[in-house]
């Protein structure tokens, strides 16, 4: 369960936020919106990324203020641009340093790593240097290794769009089958329309919270 109550946020003088008072229990939920709409600042709340300035975010019961790194346990977080979140040098590395907290032997690491790069078709990378893979590539990698992590919650925020249609298409459609609860951010307003519930963002505040369809077409007369 995630729970926002009353959250309001600004980056000094310009308020991104104003009031949020969302709960959302679904299982698939989209966000869409304009740029500059406060969806990305939305997105970072929800893993503590960003504290509120007013409110308070909730996480089966636990505040992103107190709770920060167990809710981040819980909740993974995709971003925009992949190379913002790949930290080590090779793909394998990148996958196992998720696996750092769980004090596996080297042996358990390589088998956990070989797995979750065959499931996203990444194995004949695995030695391959990680900033070196192309977009989709690098996007794979990204989800590849918040996953091998096992949360709860999977926050991606704009995750296609720096991708090309056909890995567009593959990272929405892993997205689509993943056991994790999915938090989408997108621009792609097709991506959205399988989802459980949409929110549409507007200046800073949630002006439709409904079924997709809806959604979309009430962003798209917002726009117009």
């Amino acid at each position: 369960m995630i729970e926002i109550r009353g959250v309001s946020h600004a980056y000094g003088d310009r308020r991104v936020l104003r009031e949020i008072d969302v709960t959302l229990p679904e299982r698939r939920i989209g966000v869409i919106g304009a740029n500059g709409s406060g969806k990305s600042t939305f997105a970072r709340l929800l893993n503590g990324l960003i504290v509120p300035d007013e409110g308070e975010v909730r996480v089966d019961g636990l505040d992103t203020r107190s709770d920060a790194p167990t809710i981040r346990q819980r909740v993974g977080f995709v971003f925009t641009d992949p190379d913002a979140q790949i930290v080590m040098p090779t793909v394998a590395e990148d996958v196992a340093f998720g696996l750092r907290r769980q004090k596996l032997s080297r042996e358990e690491t390589d088998q956990v790593v070989a797995k979750q790069l065959a499931s996203f078709g990444l194995s004949e990378h695995a030695d391959h240097p990680a900033h070196l893979l192309s977009g989709g590539q690098k996007q794979l990698l990204a989800l590849c290794s918040v996953l091998v992590t096992d949360p709860k919650i999977l926050v991606c925020d704009e995750p296609t769009t720096l991708l090309d249609l056909p890995n567009t298409r593959r990272v929405l459609d892993l997205l689509s089958t993943v056991s994790q609860r999915v938090v989408l951010v997108t621009h792609d307003l097709d991506a959205v329309l399988a989802y459980e519930r949409v929110l549409v963002f507007h200046e800073g505040t949630i002006v439709f919270d409904g079924p997709p369809a809806d959604a979309v077409d009430h962003y798209v007369s917002l726009v117009t």
